[in-house]
């Protein structure tokens, strides 16, 4: 094997090949980046349940596949000088890597001790803009479950419908939900790994370039550009979120997103995960009054809302109504309150915007 390319190219291809290394495993070779040059160069890093192949523009004089031990490898390649990189392996697996005045020498394994990532060619389809993608997941993913006994909401699940595609998260506290248009053709619902979201987020950036997944039954594939990833789909019983939304709630308040915001997080600078404390809501006539105690301290805000909450109290736990508010998109949002037991929910006031972000209300001593 032999081939020629841009340093940043390499630098890129492993950095985001290389989270998907496995840093144990009792196959070796998947402690490495398989490299495969044949009719493109291509680096890929496994780890059983998730795969990353990055394609990189090069020149190839002579084809082959090896594995290149991950974390010296990407060592190298990170402080060469820039400009053009040539790497060669010969039939031992011994393998030069030059650039400029420096040089190295390594070795590799043999490309066949790989093992065979999972097939998901002939699956179903959906596109949509890379920077929808991404919202979906960013706007999502912070309210997964951490909770390994109950597998399914350790990831997001994926509705697609024929002309919209929604991914919603739950975690036993909190619900999100987020919806864009999408012109799929077709109807499924599958839920994927958070860690597995997390690198593609990572990939995608901003832009309205069509990126597209594809499904089997047990997998699903992430066209991004120059890179792929696959990942092994969850399987279990999801919630069934439209049930333990609330609708038609008889309260219903606006408020200025940024407004509110600030507010909590400014109520919330004196909670933390050792000094918790919910912070307790007063929704009243034009105003809600946010306060809250802690063993370090006190705090009190308030902030303007549109409509009158009755003056409803209902304690709230801090960080999980910061959390839904930095990822709404508009500059107000609606509150939908049913009495002190049950839940908010923020909707949107706008029709180009759809989403729901729930969470459920904390005892709050008298």
């Amino acid at each position: 094997m032999r081939f020629t390319c841009e340093k940043s190219m390499l630098v890129t291809a492993l950095n985001i090949t290389g989270r998907a290394v496995a840093p144990k495993s009792a196959i070796t070779a998947l402690e490495g980046i398989y490299c495969d040059a044949s009719a493109e160069l291509t680096f890929t890093g496994y780890n059983m349940e998730t795969a990353v192949i990055y394609r990189v523009d090069a020149e190839i004089t002579e084809s082959g596949k090896c594995v290149f031990p991950a974390r010296l490898f990407g060592d190298i390649i990170r402080r060469l000088p820039e400009g053009p990189v040539t790497v060669a392996v010969d039939d031992n697996y011994k393998v030069s890597v030059r650039a400029g005045y420096s040089s190295f020498t390594i070795s590799a394994e043999p490309g066949e001790d790989y093992p065979s990532l999972p097939d998901v060619g002939s699956g179903r389809s959906v596109s949509l803009p890379q920077s929808n993608l991404k919202e979906l997941i960013g706007s999502t993913i912070f309210a997964v479950s951490e909770n390994q006994g109950r597998p399914i909401h350790t990831g997001v699940k994926f509705e697609v419908e024929k002309d919209k595609v929604s991914a919603i998260a739950v975690d036993g506290f909190r619900l999100a939900r987020r919806t864009f248009p999408a012109d799929s053709g077709t109807e499924i619902s599958f839920v994927v790994p958070a860690q597995g979201l997390k690198e593609v987020e990572k990939i995608l950036v901003d832009n309205e370039e069509e990126v597209s997944f594809t499904l089997d039954s047990k997998h699903i594939l992430f066209n991004l550009g120059d890179a792929t990833l696959i990942c092994r789909l969850l399987e279990g019983d999801f919630l069934d979120w439209r049930k333990v939304v609330p609708t038609n709630s008889p309260i219903k308040l606006t408020a200025n997103v940024g407004d509110l915001s600030s507010a909590i997080e400014r109520v919330g600078l004196i909670v933390s995960e050792k000094y918790k404390s919910p912070v307790r809501c007063v929704f009243s006539d034009q105003v809600l009054q946010l306060r809250t105690n802690t063993t370090i301290g006190a705090a009190e805000d308030r902030c303007s809302i549109a409509g009158d909450g009755k003056d409803l109290e209902i304690g709230f736990n801090v960080r999980y109504l910061a959390d839904a508010l930095r990822v709404i998109p508009s500059e107000e949002v609606m509150l939908e309150l049913t009495n002190s037991l049950s839940p908010i929910v923020f909707t949107s006031t706008e029709e180009k915007y759809d989403f729901s972000y729930m969470v459920l209300p904390v005892r709050i001593k008298s």
